[in-house]
């Protein structure tokens, strides 16, 4: 489990060249930001310092000190980078906020009742996602809209969520189905 003192910037892709630059998919709004904020961190503690980088379509590609040739490139593929949470701008208005502040939240329905966990905010190309986890159940997936999500409240430590009709119950038959077949 990543602290949350620390915010996911990027991850590492493929190697780019022969030269050592790889490929980096960034997640902030702004990615040529990536290189102001000084080293960045991996999972194992691990830290590098970009030297160089340039876009390329949704992409950068960064060269980082030390990283000299395509072997040690590739060594570094699906490594992600982090930055101490201190060294990010705060938000610019209340309705942003890092993925990372939400990682961790109880989801509550409109009635009090609490749906679970938020464990992940993907995007799979058609927008942001929220991975809610229910205690002993499997989790599910919510569309990060403010018509799903009406209300995100960090100081309390809440998310306030507006399942679809029949979201948890197609879940529930999904799991009763493999239960049968397996």
């Amino acid at each position: 489990m990543v602290s949350s003192d620390r915010v996911l910037m990027a991850e590492i892709g493929a190697a780019h060249g022969i030269r050592g630059e790889v490929r980096v998919k960034p997640y902030g709004l702004d990615p040529m930001a990536l290189a102001d904020y000084g080293p960045l961190e991996t999972d194992d503690g691990r830290t590098f310092e970009i030297e160089a980088l340039r876009p390329q379509k949704h992409m950068l590609i960064v060269r980082f000190k030390g990283i000299r040739d395509r072997n040690a490139a590739e060594a570094l593929t699906r490594t992600k980078l982090y930055v101490a949470r201190e060294k990010l701008p705060a938000p610019d208005d209340e309705d942003d906020f890092y993925h990372a502040d939400l990682i961790g939240l109880p989801v509550f329905d409109t009635q009090g009742e609490e749906l679970g966990t938020i464990v992940s905010v993907p995007n799979f190309g058609a927008g942001d996602l929220l991975e809610i986890a229910p205690k002993g159940a499997r989790s599910f997936y919510l569309p990060f809209t403010r018509e799903a999500v009406p209300e995100i409240d960090i100081a309390a430590g809440r998310l306030i969520a507006i399942l679809p009709e029949g979201l948890l119950a197609s879940a529930d038959d999904e799991e009763e189905r493999r239960k049968e077949e397996g």
